[in-house]
């Protein structure tokens, strides 16, 4: 069957950006990021669960009924928050569900949207303050309207406190502890000015240093833990800066879905792991930081894990020393963790695993 925007070229150069910025572990990780394209009343969002990378590979994009899902979003419908009764069924082929950012794209009077998780923006948008700075950065890029929306939950909360602080004319959004969204009226333009913004708010970064894989590999043998795919990750516990800026809290959502709240660190795997007991729901902890040695990853977790592990190093090694920062509470971290639409996706990523 033919898809029914098969002869969109708009919607083909979204797929095909689509993917380039899935591809790219600097701008978006596993399923996190979503893209949109409004055409005619519709708009054609990025499913739940779903990766950006495999645009290109699989249909990923879900139509959605916009002038529905608008009026629900002002009437304080509680249905927007899913967006699932407002999908276009006929034209949702493979039955899936939109992005938990859905109303959050719907609300962006553009026809594009990109929204992504960045590494360049996620170190500005964890340090308070970081305003001044991106001001700065952003001044020489002339079409650039920007504004700034402090941290609140994913969804319908988050698209409010859009509203809330942008104009009509607005084209980028720094979101506070979360990540970058670039609008506009076309795909090409969206990438242009993405890439651009990206560009502006780029950081020098610490090197990793290297890790005692052999010695790692000796601590795991006979545990519940392996190694991460990328050795770089090991990182986030060799050097002694980012250490500091990953303790004490979650940085961004995605890190609390994948990688659990916060940080665990311990000299005893098995000690870490009892941290979280099987019997209280939220099982072992998924990552454990060994101070002076590496990370280690739970083996029930994903391909999903190794890119948030991955992104916490990219994110913590361009924080520079004394950098004051700001986490997620353990209120927002349980918002977070008991959302039906984050247990969905979660649930998406362990099927996957499991296929």
């Amino acid at each position: 069957m033919t898809h029914p925007m098969a002869a969109n070229s708009e919607f083909q150069a979204l797929n095909a950006f689509s993917a380039a910025l899935g591809r790219n572990s600097d701008r978006t990780q596993a399923a996190g990021g979503n893209t949109s394209l409004k055409v005619d009343g519709v708009m054609w969002i990025k499913a739940s669960g779903t990766w950006l990378a495999h645009a290109l590979e699989q249909d990923i994009m879900v139509p959605v009924v916009l002038a529905d899902l608008l009026a629900a979003l002002a009437d304080g419908d509680p249905r927007a928050e899913t967006a699932v009764d407002f999908v276009d069924r006929a034209r949702n082929r493979l039955n899936l569900r939109p992005s938990i950012e859905t109303s959050v794209h719907a609300v962006i009077p553009h026809a594009v949207v990109a929204h992504i998780h960045c590494v360049e923006t996620l170190a500005h948008a964890v340090q308070p303050g970081c305003e001044a700075e991106i001001a700065r950065r952003f001044d020489p890029l002339g079409d650039v309207v920007w504004a700034f929306v402090p941290y609140c939950r994913p969804g319908v909360p988050l698209s409010k406190e859009i509203l809330a602080r942008s104009t009509p004319g607005t084209n980028v959004l720094i979101l506070g502890n979360h990540g970058l969204v670039v609008s506009g009226a076309r795909v090409a333009e969206v990438e242009d000015r993405l890439d651009r913004v990206c560009q502006a708010l780029a950081l020098p970064h610490r090197p990793a240093q290297e890790a005692d894989l052999g010695k790692l590999a000796t601590i795991v043998a006979g545990t519940n833990y392996r190694l991460p795919a990328n050795p770089i990750v090991h990182g986030v516990a060799l050097d002694p800066v980012s250490a500091g800026h990953v303790r004490g809290g979650s940085l961004y959502p995605d890190h609390v879905i994948f990688l659990g709240p916060g940080v665990i660190e311990t000299d005893d795997i098995a000690a870490g792991e009892a941290i979280r007991k099987p019997e209280a729901k939220d099982g072992p902890p998924p990552m454990l930081v060994l101070p002076g040695l590496g990370i280690v990853l739970h083996h029930q977790t994903t391909a999903a894990a190794d890119a948030l592990a991955l992104c916490l190093w990219n994110v913590a090694s361009r924080l520079p020393a004394g950098a004051t920062i700001q986490r997620l509470t353990p209120e927002q971290d349980y918002q977070l963790t008991h959302w039906e639409a984050e247990k969905y996706r979660q649930a998406l990523d362990a099927k996957a695993k499991a296929s």
